[in-house]
């Protein structure tokens, strides 16, 4: 989950690579370095525990002997290794001439470390990273690709590569497998990065690398291989990110800049999707496999954190427009069971990167067993966009900020087109279907009118931020909203929250309610409302304070609820889109008052490329 860039061109590579680290800080954030290697082969490595900032602050007391137009910069998500300087990246062999970034995890890296050892080679740190360095070395005999390649056939595991040879000043050497790695094409100078956000100031033509390639880049030319040296052809795509979507637009945080997007977001989502006339949807991305999926019986969808939210929200969807059985599993527990994929079987991934390790690794097991497999991804050419046999794009822009919020609002939207898109093949009206749009097209302007309540929110959470725990309660559609609401206050603000259907508050999580342990009430005026009426006067009774999100702030749940959000009326089914929103920000303003790094919480990363 670490982030990984490199430069080969006519400019400082120093100023590229600080600004790109920038851009992957969201990756991880524990540890990060650079090294810069100039046209004679004489490098400056420099390395820190600790943030991006604190390594900006050396370079600046260093910046005269920092010189050269290739380099490689790293930022750390720790796994083997505590976050030291020692554990930092650009790791380098015994003679200090090979450097390498990597993310993701070399498996045999303790069998490659004792051989390498008996050899003669001396470590220098905890990583599984720096063996790459050592093997790289052993092999190689005046041709870096050579010896990369023979060390990549000894490793197990997964990788995203950058290595520079102070003998081979002209170039940068990078590899994939299973972890995402894209190539930028300037003119004059090529970039490698994990994220296009980190490319964008380059250009805005990248390749997508897949797994098991191996690039050379030139500043003017490149040149991709497969693992057993044959030559793969390839040709930039255009990006359709543009530099100022990865900025913060005066907003202090992405998290607050990425909930205010959401009435943009929702829009794009359903941009040139929606057939009114018919009271359908259309999905291009879905078209050429839409005989299968009218066939489909079985519906699983493996998703991870708010995707899998996201998806159970799904579950209901689909139950009540379609004939479809629907199951939800996560992503890290599908490929470990023993999972009967029969005839008419769909597999659904959700997965905002697109890199999501678990979901792939899902994925490939369901391709196994001979299921059709579709894909929901945020970005363009990421591995499940390319590994799925079709599948929709949110076009919801970069999502930065390591908690998702736009992102969860734009899958449920796209979940619900694709639930409507089939039901109306079968038992769903027209009048029905159009019921829906109408319900889609009222969304941006509601959520809206929700974020106007922004500064009653923030009271609220200034109210409510000290307290050590909350327990969050809905049902039908809006428990996996519960869910995602304690995820949220989990992520940013570090205080214990969880999610539960209120029906069972009372099977045991009642024991927890006190005056110290506060009661998020998702409520609104739906089906389940009376029900849910009942459930927060059991923790009226308890002396338990109830924040309430409805959609009325009058009757019976002002007189029990200790604090009142209104969200507009829709259908039922979009509920989860509204009320979540109260709840994002309610979780950004606890996290504010309680001081906490929003966008960077501690040990989290925002694309979990390892298992």
């Amino acid at each position: 989950m670490c982030g990984i860039i490199g430069y080969i061109g006519e400019d400082d590579a120093v100023s590229f690579l600080i600004e790109g680290l920038r851009k992957l800080e969201y990756r991880g954030y524990d540890s990060c370095g650079v090294v810069v290697e100039d046209a004679n082969g004489n490098t400056e490595l420099y390395k820190t525990k600790g943030k991006i900032a604190h390594l900006e602050d050396i370079l600046a007391n260093n910046i005269e002997n920092i010189k050269g137009n290739i380099g490689l910069g790293h930022t750390r998500w720790a796994t083997h290794g505590k976050p030291s300087k020692e554990n930092a990246h650009p790791h380098f062999d015994c003679e200090k001439k090979i450097f390498v970034v990597h993310n993701g995890i070399i498996e045999n890296f303790n069998y490659l470390k004792r051989d390498l050892t008996k050899k003669g080679h001396k470590f220098h740190s905890d990583t599984d990273t720096e063996i790459i360095a050592h093997l790289i070395e052993e092999f190689y005999e005046g041709d870096l690709l050579s010896a990369v390649l023979k060390s990549l056939e000894l490793v197990a595991g997964t990788f995203g590569l950058g290595i520079i040879h102070k003998d081979e000043p002209d170039k940068i050497i990078v590899a994939r497998r299973g972890s995402p790695l894209i190539l930028g094409v300037g003119k004059n100078e090529m970039v490698a990065s994990s994220d296009v956000a980190a490319i964008l100031k380059l250009t805005d033509r990248v390749i997508y690398m897949e797994d098991n390639q191996v690039a050379v880049l030139k500043k003017d030319d490149y040149k991709i291989y497969s693992l057993t040296r044959e030559r793969v052809r390839k040709k930039p795509e255009k990006v359709e990110w543009k530099l100022t979507d990865t900025d913060k637009n005066g907003f202090p945080h992405y998290m607050l800049k990425e909930i205010y997007e959401q009435p943009e977001t929702i829009l794009n989502a359903m941009r040139g999707r929606i057939l009114k006339e018919e009271g359908t949807i259309k999905l291009g991305g879905l078209e050429s496999v839409i005989d299968k999926l009218k066939k489909m019986k079985r519906l699983i969808i493996v998703s991870c954190g708010t995707s899998y939210h996201a998806g159970l929200i799904a579950r209901y969807m689909f139950e009540k427009l379609t004939d479809v059985n629907v199951e939800v599993e996560y992503a890290s527990e599908f490929r470990y069971r023993n999972i009967n994929i029969s005839e008419n079987t769909v597999v659904l991934a959700i997965s905002q990167s697109g890199e999501t390790a678990d979901t792939i690794a899902a994925l490939k097991e369901a391709q196994r067993k001979g299921a059709l497999t579709i894909g929901l991804v945020n970005v363009v050419g990421s591995t499940i966009a390319r590994l799925t046999t079709a599948g929709v794009y949110n076009h919801a822009g970069p999502e930065i900020g390591v908690a998702s919020t736009k992102l969860f609002t734009s899958q449920v939207l796209i979940l619900l087109m694709i639930a409507t898109l089939l039901g109306r093949f079968k038992k769903l009206s027209m009048n029905d279907g159009l019921n829906i749009i109408n319900a889609l097209e009222n969304l941006p302007s509601q959520i809206e009118s929700i974020l106007k309540q922004s500064d009653k929110i923030r009271d609220i959470a200034k109210k409510y931020h000290k307290f050590p725990s909350f327990l969050y309660m809905g049902r039908l559609f809006n428990f996996p909203t519960a869910l995602e609401g304690a995820l949220k206050l989990k992520e940013v603000s570090y205080i214990h929250a969880e999610g539960y259907p209120a029906g069972e508050m009372k099977h045991g999580p009642i024991a927890l309610i006190s005056p110290n342990c506060p009661v998020m009430a998702i409520c609104p005026k739906d089906s389940m409302f009376e029900k849910m009426v009942g459930n927060i006067k059991e923790i009226e009774a308890r002396n338990g304070k109830i924040i309430a999100v409805t959609t009325e702030e009058n009757g019976i749940l002002k007189e029990i609820s200790d604090e009142i959000i209104t969200i507009p009326e829709t259908i039922e089914m979009l509920y989860p889109i509204l009320s979540v929103i109260p709840l994002q920000l309610f979780a950004y303003y606890c996290a504010l008052y309680n001081g906490c790094e929003i966008d960077k919480p501690r040990n989290l990363a925002k694309s979990v490329t390892v298992e």
